[in-house]
């Protein structure tokens, strides 16, 4: 899941970026309201945390000109701002969620999670290929009755693949959706990712479930395996 933090407290950014990053996300963030029409015109973002006092271009503008755009990705207001009339302006002008400044890690990571679940099958909270099957909420795998312990890339790099089931996606698409902008796209990491979930995952099952295509990508599949090096 990719996230675009628009923060301008760089302490604040960092935070967020770091507990973010903790749990798996992919996360960029600018300081700047009007840079946002930049980024979302070649980046897809799952979600967008936007402060409301921004320079350039307040959040709340932003947000209009966003929905203006046709960009339907969550909208969650970070603010201090806390009066009724606020949160009232700030999901009129099309935000979907509003959390007020100091808040908790954990608040934001379950209100992030309320707003995947808002958009549909592809968000579920649990996802299940064959006998392998993700809690998103725990962050946790079971394959059959074996839990499988996974650092936060190798989770998120699983839960990509199982939105995608028996879809292949290329390494860039990966990236897309694991690393941030700042990734090299020619770092061997994404190989790294895929052979230690194929240990954790499929050692000691016949029915092999991460499969690779020669030259084309990936893809998580209960069909069979197909072309594995």
């Amino acid at each position: 899941m990719r996230i675009l933090v628009v923060e301008d407290e760089a302490r604040m950014a960092k935070l967020i970026r770091q507990g973010l990053e903790e749990e798996g996300y992919a996360v960029d963030v600018v300081d700047n309201g009007l840079d946002v029409l930049d980024w979302v015109q070649s980046t897809d973002y799952d979600t967008i945390l936007l402060d409301l006092m921004l320079p350039g271009m307040n959040g709340q503008l932003v947000c209009q000109q966003l929905r203006a755009q046709g960009h339907t990705m969550p909208i969650m207001l970070l603010t201090a701002r806390d009066t009724l009339a606020d949160k009232v302006n700030g999901l009129d002008s099309g935000a979907d969620d509003y959390l007020i400044k100091p808040f908790a890690i954990e608040e934001l990571l379950a209100r992030l999670r309320a707003l995947g679940r808002r958009q549909g099958p592809s968000k579920a909270v649990t996802l299940q290929l064959g006998d392998l099957t993700l809690d998103t909420v725990n962050k946790q795998a079971r394959r059959g009755d074996k839990i499988v312990d996974l650092a936060a890339k190798e989770y998120a790099v699983l839960e990509t693949l199982m939105r995608h089931p028996n879809q292949l996606l290329t390494r860039e698409q990966i990236i897309e959706s694991v690393w941030n902008i700042d990734f090299d796209a020619e770092s061997k990491l994404i190989e790294v990712y895929i052979y230690g979930l194929r240990k954790k995952i499929d050692n000691g099952f016949a029915h092999k479930l991460i499969q690779t295509v020669r030259g084309l990508g990936y893809r998580i599949s209960d069909a069979g395996q197909s072309d594995k090096p």
